[in-house]
């Protein structure tokens, strides 16, 4: 969201912005999705979760690495450990939603077989909607 330059009052629904307690509460608690870490010691330096759909399907949500711990790897072991835990859940295909405008962003996650299948402008968002998924 910084690298884009929009903020939390431009999309408050937006997962870059579900670091409260209360947002990531209601995903883990209410819709009950798998949530991981990634620590350096005792700091959680990367995060994901999903969002187990029909169709043997999962939405791959919130795959984020803290700016400082970026360009070491650790997105690629978040993303293949969210690969092993949808097979192990039964998952066929990972859905994934990301900001059309953010190429480089884009082209890492074609680099791990994601095919782009489309994009929406959504009224709630400042950006356009990106959409990818990949067969596991």
């Amino acid at each position: 969201a910084n690298e884009l330059v929009f903020a939390v009052e431009d999309a408050p629904v937006f997962t870059a912005f579900a670091v409260t307690e209360d947002r990531l509460s209601d995903h883990y608690l209410v819709e009950h999705r798998p949530m991981y870490a990634y620590y350096d010691k005792e700091v959680i330096v990367g995060y994901f979760s999903l969002l187990l759909q029909d169709n043997k399907e999962c939405e791959l949500n919130n795959l984020c690495v803290s700016s400082a711990y970026r360009h070491r790897g650790i997105g690629e072991e978040l993303l293949k450990k969210a690969f092993e835990v949808a097979k192990e859940l039964g998952c066929e295909k990972v859905n994934i939603g990301i900001v059309e405008e953010n190429q480089v962003l884009r082209k890492w996650y074609e680099s791990f077989d994601f095919v782009h299948i489309g994009a929406h402008k959504s009224e709630r968002f400042p950006f356009t909607c990106g959409f990818l998924e990949k067969s596991l």
